[in-house]
């Protein structure tokens, strides 16, 4: 494994991408949006075990006695999902549980975000440069999603491809705000509104995926209703 994430550390982009979003954040552009977004769920929560109408990602994982949460802050060759696919699986083979006792909620934010993105979204917005992640057969930044729907070679372990792990009864969140903030700066290339762009990518979100206010957020939530961390590396 240590081989591969050495790989996939070399295929990440430079800094500067990372160097944009942070101040962008910084400089408060966004700040505003989440804002009322982070009031409107503060306000909702009664105590550290209750989840608001307004945080479906949570309400999968009422109930569960076993449930983790992954934090995907960064692509990484797909590990955030490689992750919570080991979880699921070696939690119900080593302790015989059934499926439905164990919960696995992968959030994806900062440049982690666009991993749950469709392909059209991928191609429009060249989402593969954006966030260094070469396609296997051309060599070229990625065109399409590599990780829903995986094709061998996409990624370590296509079993754990978003697609395949919804349908194991996963739960996958995106960060809003690094959507907006994202979604802003590959407005900002292609000369459109940044308002624009985000309504495309929200719509271009893969099917079953959440929004919530803010990636921090969904994983300081998880957690405090009972979820383990792990991070997604990268």
């Amino acid at each position: 494994m240590s081989h591969e994430l050495d790989r996939d550390s070399e295929s990440q982009p430079n800094t500067s991408p990372r160097r944009n979003f942070l101040g962008r954040l910084a400089a408060g552009t966004m700040a505003f949006a989440a804002t009322s977004l982070f009031a409107k769920s503060a306000n909702a929560m009664t105590n550290d075990n209750a989840f608001a109408d307004d945080e479906p990602w949570l309400k999968g994982l009422a109930g569960k006695k076993h449930k983790q949460v992954f934090d995907g802050a960064n692509i990484n060759g797909g590990f955030p999902l490689i992750f919570a696919s080991a979880y699921m699986n070696t939690m119900t083979a080593t302790y015989k549980l059934a499926p439905t006792d164990v919960g696995a909620l992968i959030v994806a934010r900062h440049m982690g975000m666009p991993m749950l993105l469709n392909d059209a979204m991928w191609a429009k917005y060249h989402i593969g440069k954006m966030v260094g992640v070469n396609d296997p057969v051309t060599k070229a930044p990625a065109m399409r999603n590599l990780f829903y729907k995986s094709k061998e070679g996409d990624m370590m372990n296509i079993a754990a491809s978003a697609d395949k792990l919804m349908a194991q009864g996963a739960i996958l969140a995106v960060c809003n705000v690094a959507m907006t903030v994202l979604s802003g700066m590959a407005a900002a290339e292609m000369k459109m509104k940044p308002e624009l762009a985000y309504a495309d990518w929200k719509a271009g979100l893969l099917p079953g995926v959440h929004v919530a206010p803010s990636g921090v957020l969904a994983v300081g939530r998880a957690q405090e209703i009972g979820c383990t961390y792990c991070y997604g590396g990268g």
